[in-house]
């Protein structure tokens, strides 16, 4: 029998706000969908301005995902600014080598907050994986109260394993989504956006299929996950977020991924919830170096 190890993994000090894309920025009804009896203007961003609780506060928003940097940051600048931020940073990164730059890690350690863009999430991983940048801010997650966000691909990128390709053109088929490893706040999770208003749900159940440990969560646009402790999670916004377990697969035919044939998978679980839910991510892979 193995020794017990006693040591734990750490609790985070820092918050998550994981949104599912196209967050309401001002307009008086949510994007792509029907405006519900429960609609809140600017929801999601007052509520990720709100978990900063310090006045004063210094945020950066994180634009390297996106191709048109600028246009991303002032539109961030502008809602954020709305809503009470006045020190508004703007960190960018068009490749690995400036990302590298150690006077980045000064803006870092005085910042009480960071937002990720919308864009490519395959951006930000290629760019910031392995970087003092990812490692100061990460260790800042664990050890500090700050706040950090991400919507659409920067949400995505949050988590690992990390989706990065394959559409609903080709979700059905084996072996056609695509994954790689996320910037890793939160492991064994995998984040996906627009889940409902893209029909994602076929392609989550292939991550999870190919690792049953991973617990797969879609997001819907205008809405957002708030995870606190690493664990704990709270649905806000006006849409749904749906929850994807494998634990209890019995049957599948990963054997056969590699000839493109429609996956077949046996008693999956799925959760679907709403703003006002939560849900508490089970840590079945226990945490070890």
């Amino acid at each position: 029998m193995a020794k017990r190890n006693d040591s734990i993994c750490p609790v985070p000090a820092g918050t998550l706000v994981i949104i599912g894309g196209k967050e309401n920025k001002g307009e008086n009804s949510p994007e792509n969908k029907e405006k519900p009896d429960d609609f809140i203007r600017l929801e999601v961003l007052q509520k990720f301005v709100d978990l900063i609780g310090k006045k004063n506060a210094v945020l950066e928003v994180i634009t390297t995902s996106t191709g048109s940097p600028e246009e991303s940051f002032e539109e961030y600048r502008k809602v954020f600014t709305e809503l009470g931020l006045s020190a508004i940073g703007h960190i960018h990164h068009s490749d690995r080598k400036s990302a590298l730059q150690p006077e980045i890690l000064e803006r870092v350690s005085k910042a009480d907050a960071f937002f990720f863009t919308g864009g490519d999430q395959l951006k930000l991983t290629s760019i910031y994986g392995g970087t003092p940048f990812l490692t100061e801010l990460k260790q800042r997650y664990i050890n500090e109260p700050i706040t950090v966000g991400g919507t659409s691909a920067g949400a995505m990128a949050l988590s690992t394993p990390m989706i990065y390709a394959g559409n609903e053109e080709v979700q059905e088929l084996g072996g056609e989504i695509k994954v790689t490893t996320g910037l890793e706040f939160l492991k064994d999770v995998c984040i996906d956006t627009h889940f409902v208003h893209r029909g994602r749900f076929v392609r989550m159940a292939q991550v999870v299929v190919t690792n049953p440990t991973c617990i797969g969560i879609g997001i819907e646009e205008d809405t957002a996950l708030i995870v606190r402790n690493g664990l704990d999670v709270e649905i806000i916004g006006t849409g749904t977020v749906i929850i994807i377990e494998g634990f209890e697969i019995e049957e599948g035919n990963v054997d056969d991924f590699t000839s493109k044939k429609p996956v077949t998978i046996r008693n999956l679980r799925v959760h679907m919830l709403a703003s006002g839910n939560h849900y508490q991510i089970r840590q079945i892979n226990p945490p070890h170096i």
